[in-house]
Order: C-alpha cells, then sequence, then structure tokens
C-alpha cells in the first residue's frame, strides 16, 4: 500500500487522516466489524503523530463509524451516512430544485462589481454586475464554494432575497426574467490553498470544478456561476446510448 503524506494545508493533519480513513469506510474497503490497523500501523503509514491518528480514531468515533474497544483495537461500526449525495443535473428545472431541496447554509464571504471574464461563445456581457462569493453548507458541513456574477439589474429588483436565498431557484422563480440559455461544464480538479480551507479538504484533494453560464434572449450573460464541489460529495450519473 503507498504511504498518503500531507504536505503544508490549512486543514489539520488530523482532519486529513480521518478524511482518508473515512473514505476507506465509505468505499468498503474496510467493512462494517472490520478490525483497523494498529496506531503504530497508522503512524507509520501516514507518517504523522501518534496524538494525530488518536485524535482522527477519536472523530470517527464520534461521527459513529467506528468503536475503539479496550484491549482489542478499533472496529468498523458503520459506514458514512449521505456520500456523495448532490447528483449533477442536466436540466435547468432540476438544477434549481437541486438547491430548493438541500437547502444550504450560505454564508457570503465577499460581494462587489466586479466583472466576469467570459470566454469565447459564452455570449456578451451586462453593463454592471455584483458578484457574490459564497461556501455552502449541508448539516454543518461545507460542500462548496461558489463565485457568483449577476446582472446586476436583476439584483436590483430583490437585493436582499439574492443576499440571503440560493441565487438560481430564486433566478428562475422570477417571471420578470428569461433564461433562453444555459450551459455548464464539469472538470475534474484538485482543491487549491483558499478552497481547501474553504470546504474543509486537504490542499491538492479531488474536486469537481463546474462553471455555468445563464443567458437571456439577446444573448447577454446574465448569471456566471463558477462552483467548486468537495469531490465526496458528488454523484455523477447517465444514460449511455446503445
Amino acid at each position: 500500500m503507498s504511504t498518503p503524506r500531507f504536505s503544508d494545508s490549512p486543514i489539520p493533519r488530523y482532519l486529513q487522516v480521518a478524511d482518508v480513513l473515512r473514505q476507506r469506510i465509505a468505499r468498503g474497503t474496510w467493512a462494517e466489524g472490520h478490525k483497523l490497523p494498529s496506531l503504530e500501523e497508522l503512524v507509520e503509514e501516514f507518517g504523522v503523530a501518534r496524538v494525530t491518528v488518536r485524535q482522527s480514531i477519536e472523530l470517527l468515533a464520534r461521527d459513529g463509524l467506528v468503536s475503539p474497544q479496550q484491549g482489542r483495537g478499533t472496529f468498523v461500526t458503520a459506514r458514512p451516512n449521505n456520500e456523495r449525495w448532490l447528483s449533477v443535473v442536466t436540466t435547468l428545472d432540476a438544477l434549481a430544485r437541486v438547491y430548493r431541496d438541500t437547502e444550504p447554509q450560505i454564508v457570503n464571504i465577499d460581494e462587489s462589481t466586479a466583472a466576469p471574464a467570459l470566454r469565447p461563445g459564452e455570449g456578451t456581457p451586462a453593463e454592471r454586475y455584483v458578484f457574490m462569493r459564497r461556501v455552502h453548507s449541508r448539516d454543518g458541513r461545507p460542500y462548496c464554494v461558489i463565485n457568483i456574477h449577476l446582472d446586476e439589474r436583476i439584483f436590483r429588483r430583490s437585493p436582499r432575497r439574492f443576499r440571503d436565498e440560493t441565487v438560481i431557484p430564486l433566478l428562475t422563480s422570477m417571471k420578470s426574467v428569461k433564461i433562453a440559455k444555459a450551459h455548464q461544464v464539469l472538470t475534474i480538479g484538485t482543491a487549491d490553498m483558499e478552497v481547501a480551507r474553504l470546504i474543509q479538504v486537504p490542499v491538492n484533494a479531488p474536486v469537481a470544478e463546474v462553471r455555468r453560464v445563464f443567458r437571456d434572449e439577446r444573448d447577454r450573460v446574465i448569471y456566471l456561476g463558477e462552483v467548486t464541489y468537495r469531490g465526496d460529495a458528488i454523484h455523477v450519473e447517465m444514460d449511455l446510448k446503445p
């Protein structure tokens, strides 16, 4: 088995170790009833201090995933719930339902009037935009960070709601807003230091990066969203034509 090594990261090492152990349980590598390697073996594998591994085990125990038993070792007691619960959808209505049904807790961490950098073929820019940088969480666990550029004219129609609610369900519910074209691209990437800190994953952990562009009937970009999701929250499933 290869030996993971943790580089400098804003995420504490015990959380990084716990994430690796959690993924082994989630994937079934360690089934329910499986005895975890000894503390010494985990210390050797991860190249961290004993106290770090002990904190990781304690965290998993609090989550109900493992049970340390005096004199016997630590055993897997359950698999994580709701792993990869956020499905990637392919219609605008389904996308609005995803955000409406998850009831994320929103943290606005930045707001300005910065203009987006549009790519060729994405449409023409609006005169002004409102920029919002947010973290969305579920059950107290951050699952994505999102950069939003919203046409200022639309934002001014309901600024309080746009600040307090998820943007896409609100945008699609506005009768005065016509979304003529909607396009999204999903790319697999890795978390940089800032994203890792915001969604609480190790630096260089796998993430899903989604770029969404909504245009009106005049081909004007009214919404641009750049979302980075935790890799362990995303589920992609699609039918293939025979």
